[in-house]
């Protein structure tokens, strides 16, 4: 399992970070997405079903900018 802390912005309340989480549970090959702190999710993934533009793709797809930190 790899390990990646992404940035979010756009996320501000609590309801955006919940989008922003299920997206990332939703994809297959995730086994852990946590808000570490505002604006900043942890993501513990499958390198071998997913790479890391795939979990940033999936946020941008809500509508929330993000990157690797």
């Amino acid at each position: 399992m790899n390990r990646v802390l992404l940035g979010i912005r756009g996320a501000e309340t609590e309801d955006q970070m919940r989008t922003v989480l299920s997206a990332l549970k939703n994809l297959e090959g995730v086994v852990r997405a946590e808000a570490e702190q505002p604006g900043q999710v942890v993501v513990e993934y499958d390198p071998h079903r997913l790479t890391v533009m795939d979990l940033i793709r999936a946020v941008r797809e809500r509508g929330f900018l993000a990157g690797m930190l």
